[in-house]
């Protein structure tokens, strides 16, 4: 089946806002909510067909977009690829030029729309930061001026790779990094090589690539927890891993190592074009790990990144 090319904006204000429409009952998937964006014409590039559309549907200028994530997705009537972008710079105010209802919701709140399957993994890579911080137990004694290192960076999304500490000892780090986590308006993951990670009082799990594929489905969530409350990320480092992690509903990917690292110098890397090759063929955020800075971001998205994961860089 043909895919039909669409490029889609994920819209955001200077609140931090998502701009979000309600598809015409006529169309395709009607009645749901969606992301603005059209049909890539002939001879238009995605970010060209992305402009445009914005401009025809809700009289914005966009000013500064990247790209986001790439979706493919078969619906029993129809085969789309989506190429979806952040944008978070515009001119104009957004109104309805084709007399479709639209809102301004916060990330939090896009779970409590019906939007069309293809639209899921878009939904997950609006919600995601750009950084990935990871915080191990190299120094047991560097562990909370670390994390309130990674905090003053503005870092939003946080992995504990605990994996020498006594469980006693992390359940008494966990005490004060959980509340500065909270302050700082940060998600904190508890990495599965922990013993017991599932139940430590964070806000999801990070799945080593080994517990990944020893798993077929998505971990369980403690009762009355929404499903879209706690993250379930994993560690990957080949398509095979990435695929099973699509299949068993993680939320996001780590792929490493891109660049070479000095703690695996007996790996060999990625590189960008492989990197670039293997994200695109899964639905799903993925988090370039290995040889960057917070300066690779760029690069990064430009190969089809969610953003940057780190372990050093965002101490320095």
């Amino acid at each position: 089946m043909k895919f039909l090319h669409v490029a889609v904006g994920v819209v955001k204000n200077a609140e931090g806002q998502i701009l979000i429409s309600l598809r015409d009952e006529s169309l395709h998937q009607g009645g749901l909510w969606e992301f603005p964006g059209g049909k890539i014409e002939a001879g238009e590039t995605a970010g060209q067909a992305l402009a445009r559309e914005l401009k025809e549907e809700l009289a914005i200028t966009v000013t500064a977009a990247t790209p986001l994530i790439t979706v493919r997705h078969h619906y029993p009537d129809l085969a789309v690829q989506l190429h979806v972008f952040l944008v978070t710079h515009f001119s104009g105010d957004a109104k309805s030029c084709e007399g479709q209802p639209f809102k301004w919701v916060n990330p939090a709140e896009l779970a409590n729309h019906a939007f069309p399957a293809a639209n899921q993994p878009i939904i997950t890579a609006a919600r995601l930061p750009p950084y990935y911080a990871i915080l191990d137990d190299t120094d047991e004694s560097l562990l909370l001026i670390n994390l309130q290192k990674i905090l003053g960076r503005g870092i939003k999304l946080i992995q504990l790779r605990l994996k020498t500490l006594p469980p006693e000892k992390i359940k008494i780090f966990i005490e004060q990094a959980y509340p500065l986590c909270r302050q700082h308006g940060a998600s904190l993951l508890m990495n599965s090589a922990v013993k017991n990670a599932g139940d430590f009082a964070v806000d999801g799990v990070h799945l080593t690539s080994r517990d990944l594929m020893s798993l077929a489905r998505r971990p369980a969530l403690p009762r009355g927890v929404p499903e879209h409350a706690l993250w379930v990320a994993a560690s990957c480092h080949n398509l095979r891993e990435l695929q099973h992690a699509q299949a068993m509903g993680v939320d996001f990917a780590v792929l490493a190592p891109v660049l070479a690292t000095q703690t695996h110098p007996e790996t060999a890397p990625l590189g960008w074009g492989q990197f670039t090759q293997l994200v695109s063929q899964v639905n799903l955020p993925v988090y370039a790990l290995g040889g960057l800075s917070d300066s690779s971001l760029a690069m990064a998205r430009q190969a089809g990144a969610q953003g940057i994961a780190a372990i050093r860089a965002f101490l320095k």
